[in-house]
């Protein structure tokens, strides 16, 4: 049995109502239970962009999460994108 890099990286970027309703905030709170690291911010597009690091089962429920949002969020869609697992983050950040 080969063994597999546990550790995910991903970008991503959700767009609808997804401003004004504490998704970067409960995005934290999520990605601090999870044990998953990395930032969340606003742009001015109206999207949320989040990069997220940690143990891959980790950053899968995170991104599942982040398809359907805190409550008051109508996550029109969700853009994907795996990167290379670079650890380079300590905790989960909001960005302002």
């Amino acid at each position: 049995m080969n063994s597999q890099k546990t550790e995910s990286r991903v970008h991503i970027i959700v767009s609808g109502i997804v401003q004004g309703v504490f998704f970067r905030a409960k995005t934290k709170e999520a990605a601090d239970r999870l044990k998953v690291s990395g930032w969340a911010k606003n742009k001015k597009d109206g999207t949320v962009e989040i990069i997220a690091e940690g143990n891959k089962d980790s950053v899968d429920h995170l991104v599942k999460w982040c398809r359907l949002g805190p409550q008051g969020a109508v996550v029109k869609d969700l853009k994907l994108t795996q990167e290379e697992y670079r650890g380079e983050f300590n905790s989960f950040n909001i960005i302002y």
